[in-house]
């Protein structure tokens, strides 16, 4: 059943504000029911395991106002939308769950609220099936898998302490070691010795290390690592091993999906989303696509091409609509909420 809204309240300005919180940052969209998008913005996360849950919902407030006023509205208009639909990194536990959403009644912008971890929105912007397996490696990484039936494969997805290695992060934190034990003479040589001072404006890996050390150079900004391994990969064995290492995680995690929820004689679509699949190396796919099909031959990997944020906005608009988004509204949204949209470019259309 579609939720109503209070005759007497005023109107919203849009149907959804779909929200995808990242450990590196964040994306708002006011979508209205015909799939237009009226706002749209991105920002820095505010996910409260990075900033505390008082700094996530002043965060997200902000962004919202500044999504207004992009779009020529006043910042202060209530109520933006009449459901909020927040997908996020960290959205693990129901403890999390209820801390986010208190966060969001209290900034009083919609009546209802949905908030379900980022592999939700990431496995319904990849597909339009409501069953497969998502696989997110962004900062960090997690999964989710559903079969056709309903049922699901979720992960604790806590980082070391639950067994995880990946994602920028990991990949950059491995490229760093690399570089530092070339340097030093406990490890192979490799191109990551130059690069990695070099991006940083320092003269040699020990250098750098220092200056991680002392915070002159925030220890966070080692997640930009990942993409000069992955630059190296290609005639550096020592970073194609750190970029294997990280395709059969990718595996890991999809392989054991499919086989907790019984995909394995199915086809589904496996999504892989976040950050870490922006970089163009075809060896990394084909690693990936063959241990997946090692699991499920009829499996279809793709790389999630539309921002996750549009998955929290179908989230949203399939419940305010009473059941799936018509297909002539889902390609709107898709058409219209583009990373240029969220990066500050206009509407797409006239």
């Amino acid at each position: 059943m579609a939720l109503m809204r209070d005759p007497g309240t005023a109107d919203p300005v849009g149907a959804v504000l779909a929200v995808d919180v990242g450990n590196s940052k964040t994306h708002v969209a006011i979508v209205a029911r015909d799939g237009t998008v009226v706002a749209a913005r991105r920002g820095p996360t505010v996910s409260h395991q990075q900033v505390g849950a008082q700094g996530a919902a002043e965060g997200l407030g902000r962004l919202v106002e500044e999504a207004l006023v992009s779009s020529g509205l006043a910042r202060d208009r209530r109520p933006v939308a009449e459901l909020v639909a927040c997908s996020a990194a960290g959205a693990d536990f129901p403890a999390d769950v209820r801390l986010i959403a208190r966060g969001i009644r209290a900034l009083g912008v919609a009546p209802n609220q949905i908030v379900t971890n980022d592999c939700d929105a990431g496995l319904r912007a990849g597909t339009t099936r409501s069953w497969g397996v998502v696989v997110i490696c962004g900062s960090g990484m997690n999964c989710l898998g559903r079969n056709p039936r309903g049922r699901e494969a979720r992960f604790m997805a806590l980082g070391d302490v639950s067994g995880d290695w990946g994602g920028g992060g990991a990949i950059g934190q491995a490229g760093l070691a690399a570089a530092v034990r070339a340097w030093d003479g406990r490890g192979p040589a490799t191109l990551l010795r130059q690069t990695v001072p070099a991006h940083f404006g320092v003269a040699t890996p020990g250098s750098l290390t220092v200056a991680f050390y002392r915070g002159r150079i925030a220890w966070s900004r080692h997640r930009e690592i990942a993409p000069l391994v992955f630059a190296a990969a290609a005639h550096d064995p020592v970073a194609r091993e750190i970029i294997d290492r990280q395709a059969d995680e990718v595996v890991a995690w999809a392989g054991a999906a499919i086989r907790r929820v019984r995909l394995g004689r199915l086809d589904p679509d496996v999504v892989l989303a976040g950050g870490v699949f922006r970089a163009e190396d075809p060896a990394f796919y084909a690693r990936i696509e063959a241990g997946v099909r090692a699991a499920a031959p009829g499996a279809r990997v793709s790389r999630l091409a539309t921002p996750p944020v549009t998955g929290a906005a179908l989230i949203g608009l399939d419940r305010l609509l009473g059941g799936e988004t018509p297909p002539k509204v889902e390609a709107t949204l898709r058409a219209e909420l583009t990373d240029a949209r969220l990066n500050g470019g206009g509407p797409t259309r006239p």
